[in-house]
């Protein structure tokens, strides 16, 4: 269940994590009909998202589980990056960009009228296709999030915890003041991720995090995500079946419908929707029919 609590007037900019809203979130205690594992941290309902007069995505109606990995598939141009950016109101910053439907993160619309769109990309974080580090230090890229957000933290130990947990800080602990641009391809996807997580979200959202990386990076993104699910709920956008089949828990097929509309066709555990799946569409499109 999540509360909404105005943040006070002449609260301290270092208290503060949005200007005019703060989100609470205090999660339901487990029945014997809904347990953790199984509650969503996410809720799509009757979602579609319109680039000016074209629907690009329409009603998507989809629970997205805790502490899960989803992978998102479905032939280029369907939406899945749209839909993915919908989760935490990228596709606010795109000029024309309107949703109907809801988004709800642990039952509250991040689309209401008193949600700061800031505060929802702190709880829900992103890790693009192409890895982006900041021009600047390896330190200061990860500890660019907690400056921003005013968070009073030992900042040294901070950096240092979200880079172990991005499987960077081995190769990364006598450089910290080196740049960040200056790795690796893989290097640099994960210190995206180190940057992602060092701002304590709640969802991470991957869009073709490894598009751009070797098979090895690759391996490599794939096993860091299978321990980040431990803490994070992630939701991953890829093309590649191998990965959605060996990275994921529950996998949805997008497709495009008449009005090129990208539509949910079926939504289900990975290991069914690639060996069993309910609609023929989804068997053609894992199976190499189509896309």
């Amino acid at each position: 269940m999540t509360t909404v609590t105005p943040v006070p007037t002449g609260t301290p900019i270092e208290d503060r994590r949005t200007v005019n809203l703060r989100i609470e979130t205090t999660r339901p205690q487990p029945s014997d009909a809904l347990t953790p594992a199984s509650m969503p941290v996410l809720r799509m309902e009757s979602l579609s998202v319109y680039y000016g007069s074209f629907r690009a995505v329409r009603d998507i109606t989809l629970d997205v589980r805790t502490n899960a990995i989803t992978a998102i598939i479905g032939p280029s141009g369907c939406g899945k990056s749209t839909l993915l950016r919908a989760l935490n109101r990228m596709n606010d910053l795109v000029p024309g960009a309107r949703v109907t439907g809801k988004v709800l993160y642990h039952g509250e619309d991040l689309y209401g009228p008193r949600v700061d769109a800031v505060e929802v990309r702190r709880r829900i974080g992103m890790v693009f296709q192409k890895p982006n580090p900041f021009p600047k230090s390896i330190y200061d890229n990860v500890a660019f999030g907690p400056r921003v957000n005013g968070l009073r933290v030992d900042m040294d130990a901070l950096v240092e915890s979200s880079l172990r947990r991005a499987a960077l800080w081995d190769e990364v602990k006598d450089k910290l003041k080196q740049s960040g641009m200056a790795l690796s391809g893989g290097q640099q996807q994960r210190l995206c991720i180190a940057r992602a997580i060092a701002v304590e979200p709640d969802v991470i959202l991957m869009d073709e995090p490894c598009s751009a990386l070797d098979p090895r990076a690759t391996l490599q993104i794939e096993e860091l995500m299978m321990e980040l699910k431990r803490n994070y709920t992630i939701v991953i956008v890829t093309h590649n079946m191998q990965q959605a089949a060996r990275a994921s828990e529950e996998t949805v097929f997008l497709t495009m419908g008449e009005e090129r509309a990208g539509h949910m066709v079926e939504k289900g555990p990975t290991s069914e929707i690639f060996t069993n799946p309910k609609n023929q569409l989804t068997e053609d499109y894992v199976s190499g029919r189509f896309g």
